[in-house]
């Protein structure tokens, strides 16, 4: 998640670039707004769940705002970096999907992917740009991770689309979209039944591979 820059001659890191301190401070940062919300949250609360000092804090983030940006690019980026590594390791098309609509199923319904996601919501009338960033088409989304899965197997011709961006999105809606949305507004606690989730990724992949396969997948 950081860029780490090398410790000072006497094994220190320069202020506000220990990436081992920030990480203690979003994963305090975290527990304090998912027990209190972004609104009720106080940068004091996060000092003291993080066990940092308020000087400490502040170096490596300004504010309220900048901290819980952080804490939305990294969520956005360990999603996405698990993601990447489970298509690394597919080489079939029809196995790399089954994997992705998994693996994707199992983040949305049981990690804190979709309690990120509503501290995001929650503030998206004020703070339009920052809960718009678990979506933006950036390297560390998951999105784009599998765009280029689908793009590999277009060039191998594997696969036959002319815009692979928005067969991403479909086959994301295909695969999760019901479980996705049923998580977020409270409906589905706790992971998916696997018969309910085999069923509906094998009836996506089944309808995918009708619009974008070709004979030699």
């Amino acid at each position: 998640m950081d860029h780490i820059c090398p410790a000072s001659p006497a094994g220190r890191f320069a202020a506000g670039e220990d990436p081992a301190k920030r990480e203690q401070i979003l994963h305090g940062a975290w527990r304090v707004f998912k027990a209190k919300g972004f609104d009720a949250a106080s940068m004091n609360d996060i000092t003291r769940e993080a066990g940092v000092s308020k000087g400490t804090i502040y170096v490596y983030f300004q504010n309220k705002d900048e901290l819980f940006a952080a804490l939305i690019d990294w969520h956005r980026a360990e999603f996405a970096l698990s993601m990447r590594d489970i298509l690394a390791g597919t080489e079939e098309v029809r196995d790399g999907l089954w994997q992705f609509g998994d693996a994707f199923i199992h983040k949305v319904t049981c990690t804190d992917m979709i309690p990120a996601m509503r501290s995001a919501l929650g503030v998206i009338d004020r703070m339009p740009k920052l809960s718009q960033r678990f979506f933006v088409a950036a390297p560390n989304n998951v999105r784009v991770v599998l765009r280029d899965f689908l793009q590999h197997h277009v060039d191998q011709g594997t696969l036959v689309a002319d815009d692979v961006d928005l067969a991403a999105r479909q086959f994301i809606e295909l695969a999760t979209g019901t479980f996705f949305k049923m998580r977020l507004f409270g409906e589905l606690n706790g992971d998916v039944p696997p018969e309910d989730a085999n069923r509906v990724l094998s009836s996506a992949i089944t309808v995918f591979m009708a619009a974008y396969g070709t004979k030699k997948a």
